[in-house]
């Protein structure tokens, strides 16, 4: 008896120890059933494995979603697939799958203002850290900063390590803040860090051809541009923009109600 009572608190703490939070919990529910369904030791300890490694799933995914800064309302269940261009809708569910990061691809979503760039990238973010791919989602000019000031304290290396284990940053609204020479080569020495080694997904209303309003000197936006379209798979939005007809909507809402009620005058 008194050795099963040392069994029964010593079990809990050696599994705490190491590091089975899920077995802590669950190994007595287990055994019960097991004992109950007449299962072997190995099927015991395989459903015990199989409960540790999806609550690491779940958690890992937790972790990863905090970290990535994705704008939480911006998801795949949210995003209105109908109005993307057929070309785009085609590509959608392979990017959520993954498959150009561990080629280490990179996306590129050029469009107008308000044709729903930023929603696409932040959507595709959302499942890729549903699948355990670190992501990181960050405005253009505030990655910069955070660029120049590491470089400015001689930290830009140690910045570039701790960017390198994200697998995936999303760049929004590149080229909207105009930068400086400065500013445009911390951003260009992060993208050449990244070539062929880590993915990039970037948003940007300007064309190729205007790029010189980022990096000023040719030479380097031509370099920029090389490495980013070498391995990328570019994604072109299209048609009215998003919030233009969400305002239509809301003035046709608001004019109704009005002329509703100026039918209702006596």
């Amino acid at each position: 008896m008194n050795g099963q009572l040392d069994q029964s608190t010593s079990l809990p703490l050696s599994l705490r120890a190491l590091a089975l939070p899920s077995f802590v919990a669950y190994h007595d529910e287990v055994a019960r059933r097991a004992e109950k369904e007449g299962w072997s030791f190995t099927q015991y300890l395989s459903h015990l494995t199989e409960l540790e490694l999806g609550e690491r799933r779940d958690r890992r995914v937790e972790r990863f979603l905090r970290a990535s800064s994705l704008p939480p309302e911006k998801t795949l269940a949210t995003l209105e697939v109908s109005r993307l261009p057929a070309a785009v809708r085609r590509q959608l569910p392979t990017l959520c799958e993954g498959d150009f990061v561990r080629r280490a691809e990179n996306v590129l979503a050029f469009g107008l203002p308000g044709r729903g760039k930023s929603h696409l990238v932040c959507a595709i973010g959302h499942e890729l850290v549903k699948r355990g791919v670190p992501v990181l989602f960050t405005r253009a000019y505030a990655l910069v900063q955070q660029l120049l000031k590491a470089k400015k304290e001689l930290a830009l290396e140690r910045m570039l390590k701790r960017l390198d284990r994200v697998e995936v940053v999303i760049i929004d609204d590149i080229g909207y803040v105009q930068q400086d020479n400065q500013e445009m080569e911390v951003l260009f020495t992060f993208l050449a860090e990244r070539y062929e080694r880590r993915s990039v997904m970037i948003t940007t209303n300007l064309v190729f051809s205007q790029w010189d309003r980022i990096f000023k000197d040719p030479m380097t936006t031509a370099a920029a541009i090389d490495r980013l379209v070498h391995h990328s798979l570019i994604l072109e939005l299209t048609g009215p923009t998003y919030r233009g007809e969400q305002a239509a909507r809301r003035n046709c809402v608001g004019k109704t109600a009005q002329e509703g009620k100026e039918t209702a005058k006596p």
